[in-house]
């Protein structure tokens, strides 16, 4: 997770906005991208509900998820972000907090002067993405580099 050649100023945080009770594997989430006409995966990292970190696009690469500031940042997507009947939820599991956390500090070493926010935190993004509240969530683990 080393920069190269990409000025880092935002660390983006998503859901794949499927229900708590569907499983979205990588590989699924790779070929909905293709789908839609990307050349890879959009995001350079995805959190499966089991904690497992896949990285996808290279942080060399400017990423697909967050129209307008993809060229300076670094896009995460956990698995999940909706509740069994379809609505906007924190479905992340402690295995995906985990893990979101550990890859954030390493991101951090890498990019330390990152702002690490939500999709719905950006100007002008009217979603609920990442379905959670990502300052506060900081807040609360007491994140911090």
């Amino acid at each position: 997770m080393t920069q190269k050649h990409r000025s880092i100023s935002l660390i983006v945080i998503h859901c794949s906005a499927t229900r708590v009770t569907q499983d979205f594997t990588f590989e699924q989430l790779e070929a909905c991208h293709l789908a839609r006409g990307f050349k890879s995966i959009g995001y350079h990292y995805y959190i499966t509900k089991d904690g497992v970190v896949y990285p996808g696009r290279p942080e060399s690469e400017v990423g697909a998820h967050a129209r307008h500031y993809n060229a300076h940042s670094i896009g995460i997507c956990y698995e999940g972000g909706l509740d069994k009947n379809g609505k906007p939820a924190d479905t992340r599991t402690p295995a995906q907090n985990q893990a979101l956390y550990s890859l954030l500090e390493s991101l951090c070493l890498s990019y330390p002067d990152a702002e690490i926010l939500g999709h719905r935190d950006l100007p002008n993004v009217h979603k609920d993405c990442p379905s959670f509240d990502v300052k506060r969530w900081l807040k609360l683990v007491d994140f911090h580099i």
